[in-house]
């Protein structure tokens, strides 16, 4: 009877979506949320709270629509906290996830969210992505140097799988290192555990240094690199669904439990494919079932964050620095072609890239809105100056 609902190829489709979500990232949100302070429980709070809030989304919008709409932490947003969040405290974290999560319901509700996207052009919102992302493709390949076996295994793994697999490429690299990382005696094995651990409620505080200069940057990256791609996706394969109402449940889903660690909650891309692709099921009318099954193996997830946690740390920081990087060098490209696609908006993008990857912090605003500020100034002159 189960088998006639979900059949084996779409349950593995649903698993799959899942484990590659927490492969490629849950590295990221470890960082991110070790960034404003929190200790081992804490974070294990944080992939408790948003696993349940991915497992709950995704399968209320995808129950409701009757589509595979799967959603998904932001990478990139969390790519940004890592290096925006050092020195802050996790009072002003929460403070960034509210006021970030407010404009993106207020984008939702207002229909402004196809409407704002175009106000920067694409060129130098791709740029400040790679500029933030870039240094995590730089850790990844410095790694080498001190764990060539661990981090040159992993490198090989996703290589090799690259060339005949893609889909599971960080998979690969993941199963590999924690093998490597292993039989090294590299894992700590006394921080493993296997306890439920429930989200620690924390009042947000309000920085507007902060607000502005890492709330703002984590706002338009989670609406162009996340919810963009994840409505593109969408209707790549078929399903053409209302952005507003999804930009209102998602963001307000996050609202409501920012203040348990839940920085995000987007319209999946990468994830999602893997459940709207024939191979989830041969009828697009079907692929949804696939979207449910994801929905209950993040709600699994959600359950055993703290083991999760635990896990993270008890493998070397290089493994999670290669693992974050591998991740990564997808969208880090992508950025770039992006980026440097337009020979006229090409000189501005490179401007915007190299003042965020700088790490310029002015008046105590971070590079990624510099980067913005200034890329953007460059473009409205030489745009001036090529129409004159």
């Amino acid at each position: 009877m189960f088998t006639r609902f979900c059949p084996f190829p779409t349950l593995l489709a649903g698993f799959v979506a899942v484990l590659v979500g927490y492969a490629s990232s849950a590295a990221i949100i470890w960082q991110a949320a070790a960034a404003a302070g929190a200790n081992a429980s804490q974070i294990a709070g944080w992939m408790t709270a948003l696993g349940l809030a991915m497992g709950i989304s995704t399968l209320a919008l995808t129950l409701w629509k009757k589509a595979p709409i799967l959603t998904a932490w932001s990478t990139p947003g969390a790519a940004l906290l890592v290096g925006g969040l050092q020195g802050a405290t996790l009072n002003e974290a929460v403070g960034i996830f509210i006021f970030a999560n407010a404009l993106i319901v207020l984008c939702g509700v207002t229909g402004l969210f196809a409407r704002l996207m175009k106000l920067i052009p694409h060129s130098l919102a791709a740029a400040m992505l790679a500029g933030i992302l870039l240094r995590f493709g730089l850790q990844a390949f410095s790694s080498l140097q001190n764990h060539l076996v661990l981090s040159g295994s992993m490198l090989v793994a996703w290589l090799l799988c690259k060339a005949f697999a893609p889909r599971y490429a960080v998979v690969a690299a993941l199963v590999v290192g924690s093998l490597a990382a292993w039989m090294s005696g590299e894992v700590q094995r006394n921080t493993l555990s296997f306890a439920l651990v429930a989200p620690e409620f924390i009042s947000p505080h309000f920085s507007p240094a902060l607000l502005l200069s890492v709330g703002v940057p984590f706002f338009l990256v989670t609406m162009a690199s996340q919810n963009a791609p994840g409505f593109a996706t969408l209707q790549a394969s078929g399903y053409h669904i209302p952005a507003s109402p999804l930009i209102v449940f998602t963001g307000g889903l996050a609202l409501l439990f920012a203040p348990f660690g839940v920085y995000s909650v987007c319209i999946a891309a990468i994830t999602a494919a893997i459940c709207q692709s024939p191979d989830a099921h041969p009828q697009a009318a079907q692929r949804w079932r696939a979207a449910a099954a994801a929905g209950v193996f993040y709600l699994l997830a959600g359950l055993f964050g703290g083991s999760i946690t635990a896990l993270m740390a008890s493998l070397p920081t290089a493994w999670i620095e290669m693992l974050a990087g591998l991740a990564l060098l997808g969208t880090l490209s992508g950025s770039l072609y992006q980026a440097l696609q337009q020979a006229n908006e090409r000189d501005a993008a490179m401007v915007t890239f190299l003042v965020t990857a700088s790490g310029l912090t002015l008046a105590g605003v971070g590079s990624a809105f510099w980067g913005l500020i200034l890329g953007g100034a460059s473009y409205a002159v030489l745009s001036q100056v090529r129409r004159a």
